[in-house]
């Protein structure tokens, strides 16, 4: 019997749960899955489901085979993309995960100008502020901020992660109070509320020396959504700790004002970079490293790598 060819049929019965429904999705008879599994099993000399009229469950050995088996599969796969590639240049599709605030930021140009660039390669994009385990979850690629040290990814700095203090002009015609340590309860403020930030202090250095400052209690408004918090800031609503990705266009056509530039403002946990994630099985895929390259130019070129 075909090894691999039975390996798929194993690794489709666990997805589905059922050998029927897995049949199905595959083109084949119930039968002949079973008797694929059979076959493994028999030459495993163990279980790897447990059967019976109305479920089919792995066991313990099935479990851990399935984790090989959906590897080697996804190796297989990998191997002939690029041994494709060699010949027609790159293509097939790549899936990454990014924040949500990156989107607008920066990835949506990053995303059109790529796939101009690569026309053979197909993207899936999702945008999601939760945590994603690239491996279980079938991702080539997460971009991300702070820290990252799971074994078994590789972390690739692609840009920098700074804040600026920013207000539009209309606020500060409203508003004319300097920005400074001693009046800072004394603006209308914007704040972005993450589980990893501390809701009590603000960290900013000048001169080498690292000041604490309150955040405030009463802001003008608070979200989760930094897309959010922005319109408003460019609607002069109030004062906004703003990544540079992000800011750094409207600083440019004068939508925004830098605020306190002589200091510089701790990221906290969002760390100081902004990071390319992906599995180290993965380090000599093409397309992976052309579309970390891409992207790491694209902030070059903006100034924030």
């Amino acid at each position: 019997m075909d090894k691999l060819g039975a390996i798929s049929m194993f690794v489709a019965t666990a997805e589905h749960g059922s050998f029927s429904r897995a049949a199905e999705q595959l083109g084949r008879t119930p039968s002949a899955l079973t008797k694929a599994v059979t076959h493994l099993e028999d030459e495993l000399g163990v279980r790897l489901f447990e059967r019976s009229t109305r479920r089919t469950v792995l066991t313990e050995a099935g479990r851990l085979y399935l984790e090989t088996a959906r590897l080697v599969l996804q190796r297989l796969h990998e191997a002939g993309e690029e041994v494709s590639q060699l010949q027609h240049g790159l293509q097939g599709s790549l899936r990454l995960t990014a924040p949500l605030a990156f989107g607008r930021a920066f990835l949506d140009d990053v995303c059109a100008g790529f796939l101009a660039e690569f026309p053979r390669i197909r993207l899936r994009v999702d945008l999601t502020d939760a945590f994603v385990d690239l491996l279980e979850a079938g991702y080539d690629l997460a971009l991300r901020e702070g820290p990252s040290d799971q074994p078994g990814m590789i972390a690739r700095v692609v840009g920098r992660n700074c804040l600026a203090l920013c207000a539009s002009p209309a606020y500060l015609a409203r508003n004319p109070l300097p920005v400074s340590p001693d009046t800072l309860d004394q603006h209308d403020w914007l704040l972005y509320y993450h589980a990893a930030l501390d809701r009590t202090y603000w960290w900013v250095e000048r001169d080498g020396v690292r000041l604490s400052l309150p955040r405030p209690t009463a802001p003008r408004m608070e979200s989760d959504n930094h897309d959010l918090l922005m319109a408003s800031a460019l609607a002069g609503v109030g004062v906004y700790h703003v990544p540079l990705w992000s800011a750094a266009p409207y600083l440019a056509d004068g939508r925004l004002v830098r605020l306190m530039a002589d200091y510089e403002i701790d990221p906290d946990a969002f760390g100081a970079h902004i990071l390319a994630v992906y599995p180290s099985h993965r380090r000599a895929t093409g397309k992976v490293l052309a579309f970390v390259d891409y992207l790491a130019r694209h902030l070059a070129a903006r100034g924030l790598a």
